[in-house]
């Protein structure tokens, strides 16, 4: 007889996942994920998702949410940059088919050559094409073009059952997905309408207004003129002066607006790239007089009335991704990029928020008011037509979270919102009277999702 044979050693138990430090672009609610995951197929994200664990999944891209939408404390948080090919393009129609982790600097530096820009681009090019329609990202063309989502054709979402649907524009599911904020699924693909350019360069018209008044009826009466509008406006004026502002506004240059190199290589792109910010930046250098020297000189320095400038795409739109990490000049504290958008005929309540803002000296140089043409369809997208104002904050402000409550009933008396992708502390019953459509999102989710497989600390936030 044999001798039996020995049973195999029990292995050791796999080792606890690390808790994996996860924030916005803010850095203002850093959380740890148990899990941060980088699936690079749709298998392999089908198997996270379901793999997730009591606290949920959510998915992330190169993290320039504000706020804590791509966070999960406890839970799992899909890196979804893994999921980057670019895997069709019709040059003569200006279509192209990518995974969700592409991002739009990625897809610039392949389209533009061919004469294609991208149809939506917010301040930044380092956004994947995921987190684009999962915040309806808009651009300094939404009054003409509208917001990201309007030119996708079609989408696949990894759904909480592990299924993968393919959704076009018309369907129930796209519209809850565009500006949902990943919290219907795992956007892993899509199919994109470009733009058609003849150049990388862009032709732009500079003007100072004096006031805010002055600023809206330049917007309201020339706006149609232009494929691209926004204005620089300083919060810290005062009096006759309040809401000064310079206006930026142009579209693509054609060829025969170029001379020289640039004409030689028309469809070049290269995006300029300067120091990293330092890693640690001293507190208390953004105080209301340095901040408020800095506007004095940025709205001087600016022409009166300059037209024809030709300036290359990645200057208009994206100047500051070329400053590395730039969001650390901040400080440790963070800050909040407070966004918000009032219709038309809301006027007054802009002023009186522009005002506020003013006699509270937040010492804020980033702030931009740009005009939104039609509203979107997504349930959750933030534009609707009207006025919007964007602007940054360093978050150890004394008494900033009171300041943004008053705000936001501010906001929310003139039936305006803030921007979930550039939030981090809005309170749920505030947030009930922004979004008119956000009882049918709940009851969506709770359709597709009962178990809640895809969670943020957003959503645990807002109940969304």
């Amino acid at each position: 007889m044999s001798a039996a044979t020995p049973p195999a050693p029990t292995p050791p138990p796999a080792p606890a996942p690390t808790p994996a430090p996860v924030t916005g672009w803010g850095r203002t609610a850093p959380t740890a994920a148990a899990r941060l995951l980088r699936p690079r197929t749709y298998e392999e994200a089908a198997a996270a998702v379901l793999a997730g664990g009591a606290r949920g999944s959510i998915a992330r891209g190169l993290g320039r949410a504000y706020g804590d939408a791509a966070q999960n404390a406890g839970g799992s948080v899909l890196d979804m940059t893994g999921l980057d090919r670019i895997r069709t393009i019709d040059a003569e129609a200006g279509v192209v088919v990518c995974e969700a982790g592409v991002s739009l600097h990625r897809l610039m530096e392949v389209l533009l050559p061919l004469g294609w820009f991208v149809p939506v681009t917010p301040g930044t090019r380092y956004v994947t094409v995921g987190g684009a329609i999962g915040a309806d990202i808009h651009g300094k063309n939404h009054h003409g073009s509208g917001a990201f989502s309007r030119h996708v054709r079609a989408l696949d979402l990894l759904t909480a059952d592990g299924t993968v649907r393919t959704l076009k524009p018309s369907d129930e599911l796209f519209e809850a997905t565009a500006g949902g904020m990943g919290l219907t699924g795992v956007i892993l693909a899509a199919e994109l309408q470009f733009h058609p350019v003849q150049t990388s360069w862009m032709t732009v018209d500079t003007e100072r207004a004096r006031d805010l008044d002055d600023l809206m009826a330049r917007l309201s009466a020339t706006d149609h003129r232009y494929r691209y509008s926004v204005a620089w406006i300083d919060l810290l004026a005062r009096g006759v002066r309040t809401g000064r502002a310079v206006l930026t506004r142009g579209d693509h240059a054609p060829l025969d607006a170029l001379q020289g190199r640039a004409r030689r290589t028309p469809l070049r792109f290269k995006a300029p790239q300067l120091p990293s910010a330092p890693t640690y930046f001293p507190e208390g250098l953004l105080t209301r007089p340095s901040v408020s020297a800095f506007n004095e000189v940025w709205y001087r320095k600016a022409p009166k009335h300059r037209t024809g400038e030709l300036q290359p795409i990645s200057t208009f739109f994206h100047p500051l991704d070329g400053v590395p990490h730039w969001n650390r000049i901040y400080g440790r504290g963070g800050f909040v990029q407070y966004q918000f958008v009032v219709g038309h005929g809301r006027e007054e309540a802009l002023r009186r928020v522009v005002r506020r803002i003013a006699h509270r000296g937040c010492p804020s140089f980033l702030a931009v008011l740009k005009r939104f043409g039609e509203a979107d369809p997504g349930w959750l997208s933030f534009p609707l037509p009207g006025w919007t104002l964007a602007l940054d904050i360093p978050a150890r402000l004394p008494g900033l979270g009171g300041f943004l409550d008053e705000l936001d009933e501010e906001v929310a008396g003139a039936g305006g919102r803030v921007y979930l992708a550039k939030d981090a502390r809005v309170r749920p019953e505030v947030l009930e009277g922004m979004y008119p459509r956000l009882p049918e999102f709940r009851a969506l989710r709770r359709k597709l999702d009962p178990e809640g497989v895809f969670v943020s600390d957003l959503s645990r936030r807002l109940n969304l």
